[in-house]
């Protein structure tokens, strides 16, 4: 009999404690921050070649030439990526210089994605085998990095940019000295 209650209390303190560790997590903020590894980290060496042709390609010396950039890893294949587009556009309106790591993409492709969707690079640099994109721990596309004018990562957004995110990345961009 005091077996059977002791296990009884053993199984009912067991159930308060998980609803304590379940009150603690919920009573916590939610945080949205990506806490990427690479941020604060220079942008790994890499030299891609031109992804279409009216625009040179992309090297991580290009990054480091004291102007703040948005890296933006993106591909004609991706619908997000599409929905982006706008947000792109505007962040070029208000000044960031954005420049592209074009992924598995063909340059027919991506000329039309260009041309329908606009095109907010500067340069695009084609990763065909996803190196760069594995070299920055991108998981998919689109992804954008705010890298300073030292190339040094200091922003990662994951996923495609929204509208109520143009806001965020314009401050990430003027803390980083643009």
């Amino acid at each position: 009999m005091s077996r059977l209650r002791l296990v009884l209390w053993a199984v009912v303190a067991g159930v308060v404690a998980l609803l304590g560790l379940f009150a603690l997590q919920l009573s916590r903020p939610k945080d949205d921050f990506v806490h990427s590894a690479m941020i604060g980290k220079p942008m790994p060496s890499f030299a891609l070649k031109p992804a279409i042709a009216d625009r040179p390609g992309l090297a991580s010396t290009d990054l480091a030439d004291g102007q703040t950039k948005l890296v933006n890893i993106f591909a004609s294949w991706c619908i997000p990526c599409a929905a982006e587009a706008p947000q792109l556009a505007e962040l070029e309106a208000q000044g960031a210089t954005i420049v592209g790591v074009a992924i598995r993409d063909r340059p027919e492709d991506l000329a039309a994605f260009l041309g329908n969707y606009g095109n907010p690079y500067s340069r695009i640099g084609a990763d065909d085998i996803s190196a760069v994109q594995l070299a920055l721990g991108s998981s998919g596309v689109p992804e954008t990095f705010v890298v300073d004018g030292k190339g040094v990562i200091r922003y990662q957004h994951i996923g495609d940019i929204r509208e109520d995110d143009v806001p965020l990345i314009l401050q990430k961009l003027r803390e980083a000295g643009a």
